[in-house]
């Protein structure tokens, strides 16, 4: 067991882990954050993706080790005051989730989307989104909303 500092939504946290534990294991049980789900295991799913240093990274098998020194930012610390950020609200308010396994993933990789720009191509969605499985069939009403959210921050509303 080694001693490591991590900082993750704002707050830094020493813990105890053998530095091969893959991080979703130490958010979850450790820190007690559950909003990256484990699925594959094989980074193929995307439904463990954080933000680490502002890029999204899929942590179900990368080390914790590799994240000491990092910012690292999961859905939990994408609320703002008590409240949903955008992408959490229109992701509500479209309905862009059915069972929900793999909706922080994919609200995890649109953040990181609209954070590098503000007006993406619809190449760049499905680039952002490609690795992201939905296997309940929400893949349209994710579209929908982020469209509706560019929309929103073209006209000002958001």
């Amino acid at each position: 067991m080694t001693r490591i500092v991590l900082r993750v939504n704002g707050t830094s946290h020493e813990i105890e882990a053998n530095p091969s534990t893959p991080m979703i294991y130490v958010l979850r049980n450790q820190l007690g954050l559950t909003g990256a789900k484990l699925g594959c295991e094989l980074e193929q799913c995307g439904a463990c993706a954080v933000l680490a240093d502002g890029e999204p990274v899929l942590i179900c098998v990368r080390p914790v080790s590799e994240f000491s020194g990092r910012e690292i930012l999961t859905v939990e610390g994408l609320v703002e005051d008590e409240r949903c950020n955008d992408v959490q609200r229109v992701f509500i308010e479209e309905g862009a989730a059915q069972c929900g396994y793999c909706t922080p993933g994919i609200v995890i990789a649109t953040t990181a989307l609209l954070n590098r720009t503000r007006d993406p191509s619809e190449a760049d969605i499905h680039e952002a989104l490609h690795g992201h499985l939905c296997r309940c069939g929400s893949h349209t009403r994710v579209l929908k909303a982020i469209h509706r959210l560019v929309q929103e921050r073209a006209s000002g509303a958001a």
